[in-house]
């Protein structure tokens, strides 16, 4: 699928380089309530029944710094957009080092429920930070480690904020024109590179959305993935909190 309207954020994002490494990267964006975690866990478990390594994580989190860090983030007080940003910056950083870049290097199929997309949609769409200062703390962060394939699934607001369950965090609480700002950033991203992006519409049944998705990693890994009947009839639509990430 194509991405959607760019929005008016400019140029977000960057060409990840060719991978140096033998396993495989692929994030899930979005904003919560999109349905990644239902996604995410679909994806684990087709990759694992064709016989791949596969490692799940998320952000902010993935580590036992970046959970510390997750507290801080989703249920903190009078945070400073800047603050914010470096503490994500601080979590991922610790999150590469510890867990994705030796997986990589193993050959392993690492999945990442968010990354460093999550911080140019909410830090610099939705706060409003500066662009390229959200990007070069990442780039900094993480050594330039990019994705290779990044699933945005996406979602009007008011759809998403349907989907929600429970006591809203800090984030969640940050009002409709900060997650308009954030979807129009993550749409932005997209188009700015379409070869490392794929949006998918999560507003149809999950059904649907694994189908997209199921369809693009066989063609990204060469041919149809085997153990592609695992997964028939496990659907079921997100509800609560996606990771609550960003």
């Amino acid at each position: 699928m194509s991405p959607g309207s760019a929005g008016d954020m400019g140029s977000l994002g960057r060409q990840p380089a060719q991978p140096e490494y033998p396993g495989y990267f692929i994030s899930f964006e979005g904003v919560d309530g999109v349905g990644k975690s239902t996604q995410v866990r679909r994806l684990e478990r087709y990759l694992g029944s064709a016989g791949y390594d596969v490692l799940v994580t998320r952000e902010p989190g993935g580590t036992a710094i970046g959970e510390q860090i997750r507290g801080i983030l989703l249920h903190g007080e009078d945070e400073s957009p800047r603050t914010e940003a470096l503490l994500y910056a601080a979590s991922r950083a610790q999150h590469v080092a510890q867990k994705i870049r030796p997986a990589l290097d193993d050959g392993c199929m690492v999945i990442s429920d968010r990354y460093i997309d999550s911080s140019l949609a909410y830090q610099a769409g939705g706060r409003k930070l500066a662009l390229e200062d959200v990007r070069s703390i990442n780039a900094w962060a993480t050594g330039d480690l990019w994705p290779v394939r990044t699933y945005l699934l996406d979602m009007s607001f008011e759809d998403s904020k349907k989907r929600l369950s429970g006591e809203p965090d800090r984030l969640e609480s940050s009002g409709s024109g900060f997650f308009e700002r954030t979807r129009r950033a993550f749409l932005s991203l997209a188009e700015d590179e379409p070869d490392r992006f794929m949006v998918v519409d999560a507003s149809m049944p999950a059904d649907i959305v694994w189908e997209v998705i199921q369809a693009d990693i066989d063609a990204l890994l060469g041919g149809s993935v085997t153990g592609k009947n695992a997964l028939k009839g496990d659907a079921q639509v997100e509800t609560g909190r996606d990771g609550a990430g960003r």
